[in-house]
């Protein structure tokens, strides 16, 4: 027992290696996990004090043996056997897919980087890039939705930074669980947005048993109370117009609910609109092309990253004018199925959830100057300003939210002129009063996206869209720079 034997270094090495990790992962691992956790549950509870909706159990509990109850859910086992059958598989074969899906789906929410770090990001972005503007929001009515109520955000999508804006804007509120695509799983981003509580989605898939796993998922945070975040347009608009929705996630909300029984859903429709997207020319390429494979070269992307450091550097950036958010009239799905509900009960709820947001898109100058200039190209400063007046007036009319940067229309005229100015989407000739501003032609369509966003209040604007142009117009248009 006592005589000394000879190890060559690399084996004791490797031996020391496996004492410590088993070592590690029986005693001191455990420790240390609960030593934390029970630091982030007080920072959760003090958290939650703040918050008008506190962050449910569900966010909280472990990624692990959430992975596992969506893997054993009765009815993804049910779907597995299915799959296993048409594939001709074994059913184990079929668990495991159906459980890496679960992996795949499930996020490692962390209050700590969504609170602590993602709140303050949202918040630099958005103010480094814009005049962030509240729009229609009423609070009153807000605050009268039940605690108890899982409330879901549905909004428009113009641009990536909608994600941004909303972050910090409902920050105060509660967090919110987005579904995010295929484009947010490449690394490093996966990592990040998975602890910011987002769940990934695999929007074109077909499978039946990858969308039974994403459905009770859905089903499991609607039924935990768990705020939510969803664009019912499946994808960012390319033509700048609020779309039709796609009722792929709001069925999974609503099937199997049970008024009553089911914890109530509550919508909130929620409209933004911007003075400049950042991916304005990406997006109306794609809608040319029909396609919305988003093709963006390296050096498109380099060439901006570096004039708009050079404009830091230099002091000559300027924000990209104004953004805002307009929150609509919540519709309760109780109150909704309660009055005899159509047949096709889901069409009718996504339509009425898009009519709501449309309803309270912000108008901002850019899209109100870029509208006016399609129509009456030419103009004087004054003669804009005066069909500027006239436009937001009938819009008001019709309880449109309009944002006037300093209730000044000829300001805000100036305002929409000179964002358009600096791109060079329009193009200025003469001095003066008697300057005239003209569309520069290439980018004609750049301006009817801008235009388009809210051409649905007012007759006065006509929506331009790639069916209506001849195939000359089309390939004029200078899109991508």
């Amino acid at each position: 027992m006592t005589r000394v034997v000879e190890l060559p270094l690399w084996l004791l090495v490797l031996i020391l290696a496996f004492a410590t990790v088993t070592f590690a992962s029986h005693f001191l691992f455990p420790s240390v996990r609960w030593f934390f956790r029970k630091r982030l549950e007080r920072a959760v509870a003090q958290l939650n004090e703040r918050l008008e909706r506190p962050i449910e159990p569900f966010k909280l509990a472990r990624r692990y043996d959430m992975v596992q109850r969506l893997s054993y859910d009765p009815e993804v086992a049910k779907a597995i056997v299915e799959h296993a059958r048409k594939a001709g598989i074994p059913e184990q074969v079929a668990f495991e897919k159906a459980q890496r899906y679960a992996r795949e789906i499930v996020p490692r929410f962390s209050a700590t980087a969504y609170f602590g770090f993602g709140i303050r990001l949202a918040k630099l972005l958005s103010r480094a890039f814009y005049r962030v503007r509240l729009g229609a929001f009423d609070a009153a009515r807000l605050s009268e939705i039940d605690p108890d109520a899982t409330v879901i955000f549905v909004m428009n999508h113009r641009s990536n930074m909608d994600y941004v804006l909303v972050t910090w804007l409902a920050a105060e509120r509660s967090h919110l669980s987005y579904a995010v695509g295929e484009w947010a799983r490449v690394w490093p981003l996966r990592t990040l947005i998975r602890s910011m509580g987002a769940y990934f989605i695999r929007r074109k898939s077909r499978n039946n048993l990858y969308r039974k796993v994403l459905s009770r998922y859905v089903r499991m945070a609607t039924d935990g109370g768990v705020t939510q975040a969803m664009f019912p347009e499946g994808g960012l608009s390319l033509n700048g117009e609020v779309g039709a929705p796609k009722l792929g996630l709001l069925s999974y909300i609503v099937q199997d609910f049970v008024p009553g029984e089911s914890r109530n859903v509550v919508f909130i429709p929620v409209a933004m609109n911007y003075d400049r997207v950042l991916e304005d020319r990406v997006l109306v390429s794609a809608d040319i092309k029909g396609t919305r494979r988003f093709g963006l070269r390296f050096k498109y992307v380099a060439r901006h990253v570096g004039r708009h450091f050079w404009q830091r550097m230099t002091g000559r950036f300027y924000r990209f004018g104004y953004a805002s958010v307009s929150f609509g009239d919540p519709v309760s799905l109780i109150d909704y199925l309660g009055g005899n509900p159509p047949e096709d009960m889901l069409e009718s709820l996504g339509d009425t959830l898009m009519t709501r947001i449309r309803d309270v898109v912000p108008v901002l100058p850019v899209p109100v100057v870029s509208a006016i200039l399609l129509k009456y190209d030419g103009q004087t400063q004054e003669e804009i300003a005066a069909r500027f007046q006239s436009l937001v007036q009938d819009m008001e009319t019709r309880g449109a939210h309009v944002h006037i940067p300093r209730s000044d229309n000829a300001y805000a005229t100036e305002v929409g002129l000179r964002e358009l100015l600096l791109r060079k989407l329009i193009i200025k000739t003469g001095d003066g009063a008697g300057a005239t501003y003209q569309v520069h032609k290439p980018d004609r369509l750049i301006l009817a996206y801008y235009a388009n966003s809210i051409a649905h209040l007012s007759d006065e604007i006509e929506p331009i869209h790639i069916s209506s142009l001849t195939p000359a117009e089309v390939a004029d248009a200078a899109i991508l720079p």
